[in-house]
């Protein structure tokens, strides 16, 4: 866990990435690209994985068959991908800890937003279980949202999801499991928080304010948010 990088808050609203943040889709993602990748002969592995998390559809398709030399165009990887994470995608669980933020933050008035990469189509597949707390979100922004112009690593999702919030990009926090997600959020000029996949190496994350193992490990009264009644409520089951 790093030091906050500067001096924190207080921030008046929270923004949240999605994949391997609030919903454990990673592996799914995993699963369908190797499953792709058997097909000629080629292996999907951390070395490659790792560059890709929090990239939008085009340019992690456009990295992953550079990088395996698949004989494809990056529209037909998508085109191919596509049945096989409609079908995964609706069994996603959720990430330790999301949960009982975002419902403590939403009881508490705190305005709270999604800032994702996956198309609108995908985010309400992924939700497909969590209906009830994801409509606790103030907004919404996914990267095919008409004001958005560019996915991350641009600001633009963090940027329209503060102004849907009502509040200034220097007074809101970003979560974020990616160097891509974090590139984006200190681009907008937010906060930016790191909880990344623990095989990921510092330095792709020194850009971050702070980086952390987990959601439950955030220290809200910290960033000038209120906290939990009882210590151990940001640590139930997800």
């Amino acid at each position: 866990m790093n030091a906050p990088t500067r001096a924190p808050g207080p921030v008046k609203a929270v923004i949240f990435d999605m994949d391997g943040l609030l919903l454990d889709t990673e592996g799914i993602y995993t699963e369908v690209t190797q499953l792709i990748a058997d097909r000629y002969g080629r292996t999907f592995d951390w070395s490659i994985k790792q560059n890709t998390i929090g990239l939008g559809a085009y340019e992690l398709a456009s990295y992953i068959v550079q990088a395996l030399g698949l004989p494809m165009s990056p529209e037909e990887f998508l085109q191919v991908r596509t049945p096989l994470m409609n079908e995964r995608f609706p069994r996603a669980t959720a990430m330790a800890g999301a949960q009982a933020l975002v419902r403590h933050l939403s009881a508490q008035g705190i305005p709270i937003a999604v800032g994702t990469s996956s198309s609108r189509h995908y985010f309400e597949l992924k939700t497909t279980l969590h209906r009830d707390w994801f409509a606790l979100f103030d907004a919404i922004v996914t990267a095919d949202d008409p004001q958005v112009g560019a996915a991350k690593p641009a600001p633009d999702i963090f940027l329209v999801a503060a102004e849907r919030l009502g509040v200034k990009p220097a007074d809101c926090i970003v979560f974020e499991d990616s160097p891509f997600g974090i590139s984006a959020a200190k681009a907008a000029g937010m906060y930016a928080v790191a909880i990344p996949d623990p095989a990921m190496p510092d330095e792709k994350f020194h850009h971050a304010d702070l980086r952390l193992l987990s959601l439950e490990a955030f220290d809200l009264q910290g960033w000038g948010l209120p906290g939990y009644l009882s210590p151990d409520v940001g640590k139930v089951a997800p």
